[in-house]
């Protein structure tokens, strides 16, 4: 292969270029060339011109090769327009393929970077540049990306609206979706229904609308497009009936332990003298925490003055209870329902991790701090505090509780029934056909609130 040839190889967009010297220095190749056409064409009235008014050099970032940076000295000219209408007088030539106005990278290498930041945005970006041997800034890619126009989008088929938060509990948007192609189609400022019929007005074509069952949405579907099919979408379905399984096993909250063994008769006297300690161990599961304890006090407290006739503004001056807080116990038929997934035996961060603290002390080893050294190192990831709490009642005497023995809590009732039951194991499915068996006719059909989408 001759020199001409490598050249053609190695830099295929200098082809229109009268190369005049290549030199390579340290990690860069500097090429030095210039246009060979003899006229150019004026970019504002397109008009050909030969006239050349003056001559400069630009300096151009090219893609490396051989992993060296290749900077092109370009020789361009400034030509006259002929045009005399025209409102350029003078332009400069554009070499095709390799320049473009007020670019300081080829082409090819523009387009490189373009991509780059498509993919992998700022920071990563510009370290893969650094490989590449065209190190850039990521503001450079994140400006690459904003000067780039905005894709064109077709009016979608079936057409996905929810909200999203711009600022969680005050600020809220819209987004729109190609459910088809599972891409974004535009956003919204907001979620009134005047603005999305705004935009299905401006947007016709729409067929099926998937949304929420937001009653805003529903009003501006029906006015920005009346021929579309409105359904409600499957996460916001499934997770309207998770909500209503939980509510409904919340009620039933007490069902949820097994049924304790009834003692014969000839059990009951010894039955008697652990009366005692069935009574004070039945008051700590009735409650393991003073938040369960006080919202029963007070749900009866409510209740009983309801009870006498008195207006929930006379139950909230005598109990020194916020008047909302009085409307909330009044609501709830049962204690249960206000203590829903509050401390119902979740998970604690140190479960995995019991069977060896149980070990240990066995073994001798009560020093939290050396406790928590061990698991720490095991991967624990709690803090101390979690580890003392429930060491402390071991100190006091009392024996290991076995996670196993507790009752479900009404989460984990609720996922069990709204798994498939083929992804249960054994034990689970035991378990809840023993919690359905001992409330049979307790759980009505499952409905969802909210308007129903046609």
């Amino acid at each position: 292969m001759n020199g001409l040839d490598a050249e053609e190889v190695l830099l295929p967009d200098l082809d229109d270029l009268e190369i005049a010297n290549i030199e390579i220095g340290g990690d860069t190749v500097t090429v030095s060339a210039c246009a060979r056409a003899p006229e150019a064409l004026c970019p504002a009235c397109g008009a050909r011109s030969r006239r050349v008014h003056s001559r400069y050099e630009r300096r151009l970032a090219d893609s490396a090769i051989g992993g060296r940076r290749v900077i092109v000295k370009l020789q361009v000219r400034r030509f006259r327009c002929p045009t005399t209408s025209c409102p350029r007088a003078t332009f400069v030539e554009q070499v095709a393929g390799l320049t473009f106005r007020h670019g300081r990278r080829s082409l090819r290498l523009h387009t490189i970077l373009q991509t780059v930041a498509l993919m992998l945005a700022g920071r990563a970006g510009a370290r893969l540049s650094d490989v590449l041997s065209s190190k850039v800034s990521r503001s450079t890619l994140l400006r690459l990306v904003r000067a780039m126009p905005d894709p064109q989008t077709t009016t979608p088929r079936v057409l996905g609206v929810d909200d999203f938060a711009l600022r969680k509990g005050h600020v809220y948007g819209t987004v729109l979706i190609n459910i088809e192609t599972r891409r974004p189609v535009d956003l919204l400022p907001d979620r009134e229904a005047a603005t999305l019929a705004r935009w299905l007005t401006e947007h016709p074509g729409v067929e099926v609308i998937c949304r929420d069952r937001a009653i805003g949405y529903a009003e501006g579907a029906r006015l920005g497009a009346p021929d579309a099919v409105q359904v409600a979408d499957r996460w916001h379905l499934f997770h309207n009936l998770t909500e209503a399984v939980e509510r409904c096993v919340t009620r039933h909250s007490t069902q949820l332990r097994e049924p304790a063994h009834i003692p014969t008769p000839e059990e009951s006297a010894a039955a008697l003298a652990e009366l005692e300690k069935i009574t004070a161990t039945a008051k700590a599961d009735r409650g393991a925490h003073r938040y369960a304890d006080r919202t029963r006090d007070r749900h009866d407290a409510v209740h009983a003055l309801l009870d006498q006739g008195l207006s929930r503004w006379e139950i909230s001056r005598r109990l020194g209870l916020a008047r909302g807080t009085v409307r909330r116990f009044a609501r709830a038929a049962a204690p249960e329902e206000l203590v829903a997934g509050k401390w119902q035996g979740r998970a604690s961060v140190l479960d995995d991790y019991k069977p060896y603290l149980h070990q240990r002390w066995q073994e001798g080893c009560t020093t939290a701090k050396t406790l928590f050294d061990e698991i720490k190192a095991a991967g624990y990831t709690g803090g101390l505090t979690v580890l003392r709490d429930y060491l402390r009642p071991l100190r006091s005497g009392a024996q290991p509780q076995d996670r196993s023995t507790r009752p479900p809590s009404v989460r984990d009732v609720t996922s069990w029934i709204t798994r498939h039951p083929d992804s249960l194991t054994p034990d689970k499915t035991l378990k809840l056909k023993g919690i359905l068996a001992r409330c049979p006719n307790s759980i009505p059909p499952l409905t969802t609130s909210g308007p129903s989408p046609r």
